[in-house]
């Protein structure tokens, strides 16, 4: 099953159905809210990405990169890696294969307070 989502810890393994749990989650918020002036706000798509990390190079060697060139970044392995939406960092989590797809496993959520702190700089 595509839809599947495998969590393997070393405490147990257990099958979630992605596609339920953020279903439940949507209706649920839904339910809180109960305001038909919000029920757009569901339909707006986000941009999610993860970061393994950054570098800053100069144009010439930029320009100088082919095909088999090696770019090293800041990030460190066994890092946690940043999950962004829209470009701001929302959480930490790390990465692992399910049906030889890449996933991410979120280990931590940033705190709305934290954010709001970080666009204030």
């Amino acid at each position: 099953m595509t839809d599947q989502f495998i969590k393997n810890d070393s405490t147990q393994d257990e099958s979630i159905n992605i596609k339920n749990v953020f279903n439940d989650l949507i209706e649920d918020i839904k339910e809180e809210t109960q305001s038909p002036e919000l029920n757009f706000i569901f339909d707006i798509p986000v941009s999610l990405s993860v970061e393994l990390g950054r570098t800053t190079i100069p144009i010439k060697n930029l320009l100088k990169l082919t095909q088999g060139s090696v770019i090293e970044l800041d990030g460190i392995v066994g890092q946690p890696l940043g999950i962004l939406i829209n470009d701001r960092l929302i959480a930490n989590g790390e990465v692992f294969v399910v049906n030889n797809k890449y996933s991410i496993r979120l280990t931590e959520i940033i705190s709305p307070s934290s954010r709001i702190q970080k666009l204030n700089r």
